[in-house]
């Protein structure tokens, strides 16, 4: 699986972050919905993660919470 790197601002600074495509499908969606950037998005994970874990994690970790809230007939 390859890894599709976007970047973006957090906090002022700007950095990459590299998901496989189906987790940045969640991500894209859930933005869709809400109507909020993907900065905004990203820097919520960003706050609210362990700071050992690395972004990409916790992104994951996000899209996978976020996919097992769905009712199954909308995944």
């Amino acid at each position: 699986m390859a890894l599709v790197k976007r970047s973006l601002s957090l906090h002022g600074h700007r950095t990459s972050l590299a998901l496989e495509t189906e987790f940045w499908d969640v991500v894209d969606r859930y933005v869709g919905e809400e109507k909020c950037s993907l900065a905004s998005l990203i820097v919520e994970i960003d706050d609210n993660r362990d700071p050992d874990d690395p972004l990409s994690s916790a992104v994951r970790v996000w899209a996978l919470k976020q996919v097992e809230k769905t009712p199954q007939n909308h995944i």
